[in-house]
This record gives structure tokens, sequence and C-alpha cells, in this order.
């Protein structure tokens, strides 16, 4: 996600001054960004890591600074477990400078859907979610619309992983901080249950003896306002129907 991001920041023809890093990526995001000459702080709810960067320990949705402190936001791998994603948005473009950008990358939903299957038929009537509730493209562009970000871009891009054991699969999970961190958590899991999860994940192993699973990458980009930045056209002011422009007919529609 990382690499993605800065791939992405490079194709933006804009001087970038000040940057706010959030996410465990955040010390090689930091050096990549000095090697460009952006001053940067680092953010993050992980005690550990902040103290490491030697920044702010604080939470994604309560951000501790003052308003147009940055050009620049980069937050990895964090949004989808905050308490209040709205809100964080929001506190995102307060902090930004008018025509500031704001990149995101995190694991959303269609993701671990194989997993997903088989812990269904395993738990039979007695479904727990074990995988923590994750967002999908459309509810996050339309986040970003109600939160006030401008020209918001939401896009997906897909991993495929297999797995030789389901322990591990597991543990991948897990040390991403997949699991379900909600309050109450989910029922655990039974020896019965186990058994069956083992036996169900034997059972959909490809060829090579491997399960594969899918893992969906979110990306999101927007701006905050600014008045010279392009706007879209009145709903309804459109005077050449879809169906013509493709069909390649360039013919003005009757008035009204």
């Amino acid at each position: 996600m990382t690499e993605e991001i800065l791939e992405r920041l490079e194709v933006v023809k804009r001087d970038f001054r000040r940057a706010l890093v959030i996410g465990l990526p955040a010390p090689m995001l930091r050096t990549e960004l000095q090697a460009r000459g952006i001053s940067v702080i680092v953010a993050d709810s992980s005690t550990v890591l902040a103290k490491t960067c030697g920044d702010v320990i604080c939470d994604d949705d309560r951000l501790p600074f003052a308003d147009h402190s940055f050009d620049l936001i980069i937050n990895i791998g964090s949004l989808d477990t905050i308490n209040d994603l709205p809100g964080a948005l929001v506190l995102a473009r307060r902090i930004l400078i008018p025509d500031g950008l704001m990149l995101a990358a995190f694991i959303c939903a269609e993701s671990f859907l194989a997993l997903k299957s088989i812990l269904m038929a395993a738990e039979e009537d007695r479904v727990s979610a074990h995988v923590h509730p994750q967002i999908d493209v459309r509810t996050a562009g339309d986040l970003m619309a109600r939160a006030g970000l401008t020209m918001p871009v939401a896009d997906t891009d897909s991993l495929r992983l297999k797995y030789s054991s389901f322990d591990r699969l597991v543990s991948d999970i897990r040390d991403a901080g997949g699991s379900n961190i909600l309050s109450g958590g989910p029922s655990p899991i039974g020896r019965e249950v186990y058994r069956r999860l083992q036996h169900l994940y034997q059972r959909q192993a490809e060829d090579d003896g491997k399960f594969a699973e899918c893992v969906t990458l979110l990306y999101l980009c927007a701006w905050s306002p600014h008045p010279n930045q392009p706007k879209p056209a009145r709903r309804g002011s459109g005077q050449v129907s879809l169906s013509t422009t493709l069909s390649g007919e360039h013919k003005r529609l009757p008035d009204d």
C-alpha cells in the first residue's frame, strides 16, 4: 500500500511542504517524503510507533492540530478500525490547507471471502464475525463527499494470496489487525468448530495443496475545498445523451 501511495503521489503535479503521516509504515514514508523536501509529522494511536518517530500520540478521529496545518495527509492501514470514520475525514479536511491533498489506503470489503465462507459453514447456526467489519468502495466515496472533501476518488486493487496452512492465514490476519476488535468481541471458536474449519479448509485447497484467498486494498484520494478547483456540471445541464456519446453520434438533446 505504501509503494502504491508513493507512486500516486508522483503523478500529482504539486509541490508539498508539510505532511501528516498516520499508520505503521510511517517511518518509511517519512524517509521517502523527506527525501523529496517535505517536512513530516507522524501521528498514530500506537505509543510505540509515535515514540519511535518522536512525534504525536493520538487517535485518527482526534487529531490535535490547528486548522490548515498541512498540505498533505497520508493515512495507511488505520481508517477502517477507528470509532468515528466520518469524523476523521472531517478533521482531515479541516487541518488541510485549501486545495490540500489526502491519500489513504486500507484493507476493505471483498477481502477474505473464502475464509468467511468456511467460517459460516463451520459455525452453522452460531455464526460470529471473526474478521473486523470492512468498508466497501462505494461507502468510502460517499463518506468523503459527506465530509466536504472535493474530487473524491475511491478505487481498489486485489491481491491473490495462497496459504499451505490455515493457522498461518489466521495468524496473518491477526498480525494485520484484521480480527474483530469491536467492543464485546466475537464468540470464541470451539474445538469442534475448529476441526470443521480445518476440514473445510483442506477440501477447498487447490491442486497444489494450497488455499487461495483474496485481499482487496482500497485507495482514497480527495482534496480540501478551494474556489479555483474544477467543479462538476450542474445536474441536468448536459446536452448530449450517454447512449449517443457511447455510439459515437454526437447529437444535441431536444429542448425541453
